[in-house]
């Protein structure tokens, strides 16, 4: 690998928490641009004076654009500047926000979805290993475990914040303030990302041979089974929360950002589990997830109830999150870089179906059935995990 000239590895690493800090934000604007949507659907179809489970394919098309085109772009922008790289990134979500927040219609908002998405994967595919380079190697782990923190941020205060923000502003307010956060952090990466040693060009040939080792194949297929069952329901929650448990609008950001904030056990739960047996946390977290989400209907005739039920399903999703990409990563025998990508295109795979498959259900059956769907398709996940584990141990 090529060195960046006049700076050592103890230098990166004396430098690198200001920046690994600013990569955490940068995940932090890109998770919230990524889902915030859910939090704006009711009020966004309103506006457009399309029904939610339309506006719920946006969700579909941004996970479409990470699925198709994600490992693609990861694979031959890899060997690229990491701090243009990311700058471009911003650059593109800052606006993409732009033209969401003044998109007249369906069609110049679902563009103005799909190019993020492109975009993302980029980003965590390589994030990991530029905080690695940052940190240096006694510092790596916490390192990497910071940028991944921003996912549990955007959850925590993100998207309910954003939601919240939709009151007073509009939900094309909420997407101007992504726009100008997102345009800042493209700022704060020019004047404060250090240059980070260019990775060596690697074939694309080389890379792509990890789609015929069947282990790793299976993995990615479990993360697409277990994200279409979890985004069944998490898709259409907000909408959910007003219509079947009777919640004020105005308060919806607030149930979402509890839903955020018990994640936060879920990433601390997932962190001790996952090193003994990612098949094992994989198959705890899922079952609490379906049982969390066909419970949610019943109970939410009770907000305490409700407030219970909502725990669960916040500490399993949030946790299957962490455990899903060890677990891919593991099963991945090289090429790890690309497994990871590969993993966040398997879960935007299962985030599309999901938000198909309840858009379908409440469609077809109603709104009070989407988490029984979620359940019974998180079941076949856990059902799929159990055979790989057996098969793979």
């Amino acid at each position: 690998m090529a060195t960046v000239s006049g700076s050592s590895e103890a230098a990166a690493a004396a430098k690198g928490l200001g920046p690994i800090t600013i990569l955490a934000a940068a995940a932090f604007l890109i998770v919230t641009s990524e889902f915030l949507i859910v939090g704006l659907l009711p009020s966004l179809a309103a506006d457009l004076h399309i029904s939610v489970s339309l506006a719920g394919q946006l969700v579909t098309l941004f996970a479409v654009a990470v699925t198709v085109c994600g490992p693609i772009l990861t694979v031959l922008t890899a060997h690229l500047d990491r701090k243009k790289l990311f700058t471009a990134i911003m650059l593109v979500f800052a606006a993409s926000n732009a033209l969401a927040a003044c998109a007249p219609n369906l069609l110049v908002l679902a563009i103005a979805r799909f190019i993020p998405g492109m975009a993302l994967p980029v980003f965590w595919g390589t994030a990991s290993d530029t905080a690695d380079q940052l940190a240096g190697p006694e510092r790596a782990g916490r390192a990497v475990a910071q940028v991944y923190l921003g996912i549990s941020a955007a959850l925590l205060f993100g998207v309910p914040l954003g939601t919240l923000a939709a009151g007073p502003f509009g939900w094309r307010g909420s997407f101007w303030i992504l726009a100008l956060a997102s345009l800042l952090m493209a700022v704060l990466l020019i004047a404060y990302m250090p240059p980070v040693a260019r990775p060596e060009r690697i074939r694309a040939a080389e890379q792509i041979r990890i789609l015929g080792h069947r282990p790793f194949l299976a993995n990615v297929l479990l993360s697409v089974v277990l994200f279409t069952g979890s985004f069944t329901g998490y898709t259409y929650l907000a909408d959910t929360l007003g219509r079947i448990a009777h919640v004020p609008g105005g308060y919806v950001g607030w149930w979402l950002m509890g839903f955020g904030a018990i994640g936060l056990v879920g990433n601390w739960a997932a962190g001790h589990l996952v090193g003994r047996s990612p098949i094992r946390a994989t198959i705890l977290f899922a079952t609490l997830l379906a049982l969390a989400m066909a419970a949610a209907v019943p109970a939410a005739r009770s907000p305490a109830t409700l407030a219970c039920v909502l725990a669960v399903w916040g500490i399993a999703y949030t946790a299957l999150f962490p455990v899903s990409q060890v677990r891919v990563m593991k099963a991945a025998t090289y090429a790890r870089a690309l497994a990871g990508t590969l993993n966040v295109a398997a879960a935007n795979a299962g985030t599309a179906f999901g938000a198909m498959a309840g858009g379908a259900t409440i469609a077809w059956f109603g709104l009070d059935r989407v988490g029984y769907v979620g359940a019974a398709i998180t079941a076949a996940s856990v059902a799929l995990a159990w055979v790989i584990g057996q098969r793979w141990p």
